[in-house]
């Protein structure tokens, strides 16, 4: 009788190794379907490749200038928005005494859609660059902005 108790004591002890071992194969690929479904969304759902988000518009370079005899003051100016791989907008404003007229044009891989202007092509190239043009130049004059990476 004891020799019965202690087999069917041992029996429940496999019995119980077995069944937290399914559990724990169970609980281990739930866990790791958990993290690959993460790393999915940080690398490729946003499209992201990490913490920051290449399409994001990070790089801006301004441009001010003088467009026109009438007016001084550098009253007109050409903004570069641009995401890390280059493309976004540059918007310009002309502005005279009588009227102000405002341009936007699309920016794909650094390059415009359209033909741009010398001052847009100098903001685009300040954004990309994320710094001004020499100090020799003193008109146009340039004020670059750049937004530090996001992390995670």
């Amino acid at each position: 009788m004891l020799i019965v108790i202690v087999i069917a004591i041992a029996g429940a002890g496999v019995l119980s190794g077995i069944i937290g071992i399914v559990i724990g194969v169970i609980a281990s690929r739930r866990a790791g379907r958990a993290v690959r479904e993460c790393r999915d969304l940080v690398r490729g759902a946003v499209g992201s490749h990490g913490t920051v988000d290449p399409r994001s518009l990070r790089n801006v370079g301004i441009i001010r200038y003088d467009a026109l005899n009438e007016m001084s003051g550098q009253l007109s100016f050409s903004v570069a928005l641009l995401n890390s791989l280059g493309d976004g907008v540059v918007l310009s404003s002309i502005n005279g005494r009588a009227e102000t007229r405002t341009y936007a044009k699309p920016v794909l891989a650094g390059k415009g859609g359209q033909e741009l202007s010398p001052e847009e092509s100098q903001a685009v190239r300040s954004a990309q660059l994320g710094t001004a043009p020499a100090e020799a130049d003193p008109e146009p004059s340039v004020r670059v902005s750049r937004r530090a990476p996001a992390t995670a």
